[in-house]
């Protein structure tokens, strides 16, 4: 309870800093449009840091809480960005819907609400997370298995 009092009193101050005083909910085009091709870049609410350059192919290369990743997609929906690790007979996905508050992004937990993480987006990759990362695929099953189109909201 307390790491999540200390995000929130670290959202008010970095939203004060930036002069933003509207927080918009963004929808899964504009998360596509401001994600594919960059980096995404923050902490968690437990502290722990997160860099994933979003790869125009679905990769998301780069670390969450200091672990590489070797396996991470990512794709959106009507109103959230997901993402999936491992094979898909144990495949693990997360979904958050996202928040813009001036130049900081807020990904909250699709179906609770609760707030996950505090990111900036910078442009291109420029820690070279593509360079560092193993060669993976990314099949699409998130979105292609019957009836999940609304995976994100389950």
């Amino acid at each position: 309870m307390m790491r999540l009092g200390a995000m929130a009193a670290l959202l008010m101050f970095c939203v004060g800093a930036t002069g933003a005083g509207a927080v918009e909910r963004l929808t899964g085009q504009e998360i596509r449009k401001l994600f594919e091709g960059n980096t995404v870049a923050g902490r968690y609410n437990n502290g722990l840091p997160f860099s994933e350059y979003h790869h125009p192919d679905g990769r998301a290369a780069g670390h969450n809480r200091h672990v590489t990743n070797t396996d991470a997609c990512w794709t959106t929906t009507d109103d959230a960005v997901c993402y999936y690790y491992g094979p898909h007979e144990t495949r693990r996905t997360y979904c958050f819907a996202v928040e813009r508050s001036g130049t900081l992004y807020v990904l909250k937990t699709y179906r609770t609400g609760r707030i996950n993480g505090i990111a900036t987006i910078q442009s291109g990759d420029p820690e070279k997370h593509v360079d560092r990362a193993p060669s993976w695929h990314c099949d699409g099953l998130i979105s292609q298995r019957p009836g999940r189109e609304r995976l994100a909201g389950r």
